[in-house]
C-alpha cells in the first residue's frame, strides 16, 4: 500500500474529493464549538457557583475542537474513488478504513444532492442505491460539474452492465 493506492487495490488511479469539504466541515466545526462554548459562558456568568467547572468544560470544547480541526484535513483526504471496469471501489476513514466495491450491474440509482451548505461551498454528494439495504456507497464534496459526470458515467455503466434481480 502506498499513499496514492491506500487500500492496495492493483492498477488504481485514484480520484479524491475536493479541498473545498475540509473548508465546510471546519465551518461547521467552528460554529457548533461557538454555540456550545456561548452557553458554557451563559452558565458560568448566569451560576457563579459551577464558574470552575464551566471553565473546564470551555477548555475541553475548545481542546475537542482544535483536535477536530486538524482531524478533519486527514478524513477528507482519506477519501477516494476509483472506476474498473466491472465496479466503482470507494475508499474513506482514517481511524476505521472502508473499502466500498459497488458492482456496476447492481446500480439501481446514482444520486447528486447539494444542500444549501454545499452549494455554497460549491460541491455535492453523490450517492449509489443498490438492492442491498447495508450499501452506503457515497461521495461527498465533489465538483457539481465532476458529480454530473459521475452520476452520468455510473448510469451508462450500470445500465450496460445490468444484472438481473
Amino acid at each position: 500500500m502506498t499513499a496514492s493506492d491506500p487500500f492496495g487495490v492493483p492498477g488504481a488511479d485514484w480520484s479524491r474529493v475536493s479541498p473545498r469539504l475540509t473548508t465546510l466541515r471546519r465551518v461547521l466545526l467552528v460554529a457548533a464549538a461557538v454555540v456550545v462554548l456561548t452557553a458554557v459562558v451563559a452558565v458560568g456568568v448566569l451560576m457563579p457557583s459551577v464558574r470552575l467547572a464551566a471553565g473546564a468544560v470551555g477548555a475541553a470544547v475548545v481542546a475537542v475542537s482544535a483536535w477536530g480541526w486538524w482531524f478533519t484535513a486527514l478524513s477528507v483526504a482519506a477519501w477516494g474513488w476509483v472506476e474498473r471496469d466491472q465496479d466503482l471501489v470507494v475508499t474513506r476513514g482514517r481511524l476505521w478504513r472502508r473499502i466500498d466495491v459497488v458492482p456496476y450491474g447492481r446500480m439501481q440509482l446514482v444520486d447528486v444532492t447539494a444542500g444549501p451548505l454545499q452549494r455554497a461551498f460549491g460541491i455535492a454528494t453523490v450517492r449509489l442505491h443498490t438492492a442491498s439495504p447495508s450499501s452506503r456507497a457515497h461521495l461527498p464534496g465533489l465538483a457539481p460539474r465532476d458529480a454530473s459526470r459521475l452520476r452520468e458515467q455510473l448510469t451508462e455503466r450500470g445500465e450496460s452492465r445490468a444484472a438481473g434481480l
